[in-house]
């Protein structure tokens, strides 16, 4: 079974989240959205846009993303089949959290587990086609 693909996202705790979220846009170009974050289209070599995004947001240091983990940020890996390797990964006894959102709203599947280090690990089995 594959396990990860790719990068999804990469989401990171601020003090003052709209203060580094300006900083951000102002000093390196980022065109930071009102949710927080913006949207990396992914293109070819030629420019030209492919299917798919990687997404960076910088979020309040009490946002529930970060609950259970014990950094500064969450990334976010794509994986094809979630279910499958969540259960891969509780059988190899590693810490698979009970919380998922298993229901396709348009953004996929979401779980997570934590490594040796504590460090929340999101896995995300994007919707089909993308």
């Amino acid at each position: 079974m594959k396990r990860v693909t790719g990068i999804g996202g990469i989401f990171f705790k601020a003090k003052d989240a709209p203060a580094l979220q300006a900083w951000y846009q102002r000093h390196l170009g980022i065109d930071v959205q009102a949710w927080g974050g913006a949207a990396f289209r992914w293109a070819d070599a030629a420019g030209q846009p492919v299917g798919g995004s990687t997404i960076w947001c910088v979020a309040p240091q009490d946002g529930e993303q970060f609950a259970n983990s014990a950094s500064n940020f969450v990334i976010n890996y794509r994986v094809d089949d979630l279910a499958g390797l969540l259960a891969q990964l509780q059988a190899e006894g590693c810490q698979v959290l009970d919380q998922r959102i298993d229901e396709d709203a348009g953004y996929g599947k979401f779980g997570w587990v934590i490594d040796p280090e504590g460090n929340k690990v999101e896995l995300w089995q994007p919707p089909a086609g993308q």
